[in-house]
């Protein structure tokens, strides 16, 4: 008796060692891509928008956006257009001005947002460039558009 819960442990291990199932033998397959979903069709032609927004000088990061103002933003402006999902990176770059033979060094955004070429989406990009532009009295928001192929 005092051998008993050894045997059991020993026959449960021999057991799982010996079993044919495996993980490439489950039914419930993982897949790469998530079919079915209505709002995201396969064949859609889907387009990358890529969009730079300067928040402030980097030799006077105080004087630019800050961060609540730049979410602010995005929740106004962004998000209602796009409630999918975005990405934002924080960026450094060089732009010179028209008229200018000097860059100014500036800390940026860059917003990317997959999306379905639509009219109505191509307008809501517009729409958000131009709120931004407006608000901050900025001369531009670079926009690089490209076609990407998408798996969910």
């Amino acid at each position: 008796m005092k051998h008993r819960p050894a045997i059991l442990l020993t026959a449960l291990l021999a057991l799982a060692l010996t079993s044919p199932i495996c993980l490439a033998d489950s039914p419930a397959k993982a897949t790469a891509t998530l079919k079915g979903d209505p709002a995201r069709p396969e064949a859609a032609h889907w387009l990358r928008g890529e969009l730079y927004f300067g928040i402030g000088q980097a030799d006077d990061p105080e004087a630019g956006l800050r961060e609540i103002q730049w979410q602010a933003f995005v929740d106004k402006e962004v998000t209602p257009r796009f409630p999918d999902g975005l990405t934002v990176f924080d960026a450094y770059g060089q732009w010179r001005p028209r008229g200018s033979v000097v860059s100014s060094r500036l800390l940026s955004k860059v917003l990317v947002i997959l999306y379905e070429d639509t009219e109505a989406n191509r307008a809501a990009i517009d729409a958000i460039r131009v709120a931004y532009k407006s608000g901050r009295h900025d001369q531009s928001v670079l926009l690089v558009t490209e076609p990407v192929e998408v798996s969910f």
